[in-house]
């Protein structure tokens, strides 16, 4: 396997850190962690979600832990999706979020921070044409390179945690029976990665932007990034709203979480109503 390119080194010194050598055993209840501490690397597993979930359910994980998987047989996607990877050529990572700090109505700010991260990490090996396709997909123009799927616990009415699951598709040069219009880093820049490493530097850019989040402005910069590497923005799109579609207008994503178009009259479109249809207008 090639090295990986000279980018990784730049973006350790843009973050100013430094590895710290891995550990198989999870951090003690008064130890403060950073994401990516303690670093897990699973051979196989049903799901790095679920598993890095029952960890943090058994109170076993702490926020920061970080759970990498060769292989997933159950992989998780968004709405109920199965996130399928050929073993050994991507990169599948779940981390632990203490989420205690901030709202219920914050979820959106979380899952736009972590997709902002995913896109700072790529941005390194991937000059061009990559954005977020909303809510956290990230694309390589018009093809999928990676997906994050966050799932939560809540005790008593207070969100405790968060699962950052998040799939990136590293290695991997054919995708047989998928829709998704998938692309690999390989298929991009033409070299091959060790997604161990790549993973771990993903964890570091994770750490950036979950600080970012925690500051008092913090929300208001992650979505005025968010918006500057929105897929499609100021372009028009066909969207799918039950039983009808129709061409629209991306203008922005508001705070709230919710997909901002003009279709003569500005409309907005929460998660899960609609469905992109990926084509050029005539």
């Amino acid at each position: 396997m090639k090295e990986v390119p000279n980018s990784f080194s730049i973006l350790l010194k843009k973050f100013h850190v430094n590895f710290v050598k891995n550990s198989n055993s999870l951090a003690g209840s008064g130890v403060k962690t950073v994401i990516g501490i303690p670093f897990i690397h699973l051979s196989e597993i049903n799901s790095t979600n679920i598993y890095a979930m029952e960890q943090v359910q058994a109170k076993l994980a702490e926020h920061g832990a970080a759970f990498f998987a060769d292989l997933q047989t159950s992989g998780k996607g968004q709405m109920g999706k199965k996130w399928e990877s050929e073993a050994g050529k991507n990169l599948l990572l779940s981390v632990v979020l203490n989420t205690s700090s901030l709202n219920m109505g914050d979820q959106f700010a979380l899952s736009a921070a972590i997709a902002l991260a995913t896109h700072d990490f790529l941005s390194a090996y991937i000059q061009q044409d990559l954005t977020i396709k909303w809510p956290n997909d990230l694309y390589w123009g018009d093809r999928k390179a990676g997906g994050i799927l966050i799932e939560n616990q809540i005790s008593g009415g207070i969100w405790t945690h968060a699962i950052a699951g998040i799939g990136i598709n590293i290695n991997q040069t054919q995708f047989p029976g998928t829709t998704s219009r998938a692309v690999s880093l390989r298929q991009i820049t033409g070299r091959q990665y060790n997604a161990v490493d790549l993973a771990k530097m993903l964890c570091h850019c994770l750490e950036k932007r979950f600080n970012q989040l925690m500051l008092s402005d913090g929300y208001a910069e992650i979505i005025k990034d968010y918006n500057q590497v929105l897929y499609k923005k100021g372009e028009m799109v066909k969207l799918k709203t039950g039983n009808s579609s129709a061409w629209y207008t991306i203008l922005e994503v508001d705070q709230q979480g919710q997909l901002n178009v003009s279709g003569g009259i500005p409309m907005q479109f929460k998660h899960g109503t609609i469905e992109w249809i990926i084509e050029t207008r005539q």
